[in-house]
């Protein structure tokens, strides 16, 4: 066999039918949207319409519940921190903290820290400045000689919260200043 004998299966790429291109193409004038209508125009959002019936999705029970005050962790666990100390990307004895988990493509996401999982397992002497860590994992943390330092990192909503309160505060007592 040669490169150049190499070919797709036949049929396994199929061009694309080029409509409203004459009347002898086969699919010319209409483009294959038969006549009128809103279906034959552009940009139709009829999808899920049901002529006024209530639709499906509208007709199915909700079901389950998404927490608004959850916490988003990025979860890392010990045997990637492991492959990634083992590939160079992460320098032993080295101090993790989020961004350096993050700069390592460890920890993805994670609006409020880090968690450490112990998944894995961990032969190197490290420490760590997360958000969060398991039992199992600060105790493999712990027999490799190393540490986790567990902080308490204030969530990005009341991060939020408190600075819109600290504006209305100020602005209050801007106003109470001009009534003395």
């Amino acid at each position: 066999m040669k490169l150049n004998d190499i070919r797709d299966n036949a049929g396994a790429r199929k061009s694309k039918m080029r409509v409203g291109r004459g009347i002898g193409s086969g699919k010319g004038k209409t483009a294959g949207r038969g006549q009128k209508g809103q279906k034959s125009r552009e940009g139709v959002s009829i999808a899920g319409f049901e002529g006024g019936q209530m639709p499906l999705h509208m007709r199915l029970p909700k079901r389950g519940f998404n927490n608004i005050f959850a916490k988003d962790y990025a979860e890392v666990n010990l045997g990637a921190i492991q492959v990634a100390v083992d590939a160079g990307k992460i320098e032993a004895g080295a101090s993790l903290d989020h961004d350096a988990l993050k700069a390592a493509g460890l920890a993805r996401g994670g609006k409020d820290g880090v968690r450490l999982l112990g998944k894995g397992e961990l032969t190197t002497k490290l420490s760590f400045t997360v958000a969060g860590a398991s039992k199992g994992a600060i105790e493999a943390v712990e027999k490799a000689g190393g540490s986790v330092d567990v902080i308490h990192v204030v969530p990005a909503a009341e991060k939020a919260a408190a600075k819109k309160g600290v504006k209305y505060r100020e602005r209050k007592a801007h106003k109470e200043s001009f009534k003395a």
